[in-house]
């Protein structure tokens, strides 16, 4: 314990002592500590970012890793009266390393560790990985011209795209999601554009266990374009394949095929992002024909103290218009972002309407305050609900009420250094008219957490 502490103490202090430091990435992968390579300081914290490992120092090593805590305790959490309270204890412990050989060349390794306690129903599934590889992947840069560049990755590797509504490496969960395949990518100034194809992994929780579907189950591509001083556009087509996959509708084998699009742009204190997607393949012998449309819209007060914005979101999700004619008009959100809709979201993006404004501040330049409500409908009665990642949770079609419920949110995050933060987070989620008469009884749900972040 000692040791530990020292460690972090030393961790504490290297905000102060660490030249050329930058900030940690959603993607440790995408770290770079080439320009410690001349540091003569000696500080710890600059050592393990860059251990020399040939006589020019152009073979590297890179150390690093995350420790995080949550206590998070739930009332009623699935609306269902007479449930009570039910708290987690969540710890993830994670270490990286990047071995770079020369300017080509790199591996990247990082084995993570998921761990529940407490909860009186067990883990699920997106809490506890007890051990597992979640990334290892072999990286070469084919070839470079001054700002432009092609490369290769192949191995198990993280995604994430955008804002992470189709693709994401699920941060917020104790469990971070992986693929294992191979990804091809060109870079330049302003535009980049990736090609892959990926194998889902089946996620199992204990040590060293999971397994690999032997199958491709997403494909595609994408690409951002860079427009200076006119905002930015993703444009990008997503190949998914599942089996046994269960909606409303049935259960059955599906290929989808996404075709998308975004806008997003900040400056002279507006905030747009605007994103549209279309799918359309086979689910069993019936056809697939859903979308999906979102804006969010905000300002910003750079001129105050604090930097307060307001915004306003709005998704319009489809689902499907006809239960039991073997067609599907249900969107699936394929690997989302899976708190995009609350700290513990009880409702996934399928089949849903929502309007959600929201505002935030910074105080002393460490505090990021939030506060937000979301309204939620069901956009189709034929249609029931579905949990963050895309699962069928509750039957609809026996309903013609279509609103769900209202969620009102608060969340604090406090940044002690570089390397330490503070966060929480309460959630209450008031039900409607949908709710009350196909849960019974029924009861408004309670969430609240309390997160402790390391990184180094």
């Amino acid at each position: 314990m000692k040791k530990i502490i020292l460690l972090l103490c030393v961790f504490c202090c290297a905000d102060r002592l660490a030249v050329m430091a930058q900030s940690f990435k959603l993607m440790r992968y995408d770290e770079d500590y080439s320009a410690f390579k001349s540091d003569t300081t000696g500080k710890f914290y600059n050592t393990i970012k860059y251990i020399g490992l040939s006589a020019n120092r152009g073979v590297y090593l890179s150390v690093g890793g995350e420790i995080r805590y949550e206590y998070a305790g739930k009332f009623d959490e699935n609306w269902k009266a007479g449930q009570g309270y039910n708290y987690s204890f969540l710890q993830r412990y994670s270490l990286n390393t990047n071995l770079q050989l020369g300017s080509n060349l790199r591996v990247f390794a990082q084995i993570n560790s998921g761990l529940e306690n407490g909860s009186k129903y067990g883990a699920a599934p997106v809490d506890e990985d007890k051990l597992n590889i979640q990334d290892l992947f072999a990286e070469l840069k084919v070839w470079q011209k001054e700002d432009q560049s092609f490369s290769v990755r192949v191995g198990r590797q993280e995604l994430n795209y955008g804002t992470g509504r189709l693709i994401s490496v699920r941060e917020g969960t104790n469990v971070r999601l992986y693929f294992t395949g191979a990804k091809a990518m060109y870079k330049a100034e302003s535009f980049t554009v990736d090609g892959f194809a990926m194998m889902a992994d089946d996620v199992y929780s204990g040590v060293f266990d999971n397994k690999p579907t032997h199958q491709v189950n997403l494909w595609g591509t994408y690409a951002t374009l860079i427009i200076p001083k006119g905002g930015n556009f993703d444009f990008y087509y997503l190949g998914t394949k599942n089996n046994n996959k269960r909606f409303e509708e049935g259960t059955a084998n599906e290929t989808r095929h996404t075709v998308a699009t975004r806008y997003w742009k900040n400056g002279g204190g507006f905030i747009y992002n605007l994103e549209g997607a279309y799918q359309f393949g086979k689910f069993g012998k019936g056809n697939i024909n859903a979308w999906t449309a979102a804006i969010d819209f905000g300002y910003v007060f750079d001129k105050i103290k604090g930097m307060p914005s307001i915004n306003l979101r709005n998704d319009y999700i489809s689902g499907d218009s006809k239960k039991g004619d073997g067609n599907l008009q249900t969107f699936n959100p394929l690997y989302p972002r899976g708190g995009y809709f609350g700290f513990n979201p009880l409702i996934g993006p399928a089949n849903l309407i929502d309007l959600h404004p929201y505002a935030t501040y910074n105080l002393f330049n460490r505090l990021d305050l939030q506060a937000d409500v979301v309204f939620n409908w069901r956009y189709s009665t034929q249609d029931g609900l579905y949990r963050p990642s895309g699962n069928f949770n509750l039957p609809g079609a026996a309903s013609a009420q279509k609103y769900i419920g209202t969620t009102y949110l608060a969340s604090a995050e406090y940044r002690f250094s570089k390397f330490f933060t503070l966060s929480s987070g309460a959630q209450y989620f008031k039900t409607g008219s949908f709710l009350q008469e196909v849960v019974q009884p029924t009861a408004s749900s309670w969430f609240y957490n309390l997160q402790f972040t390391f990184k180094f």
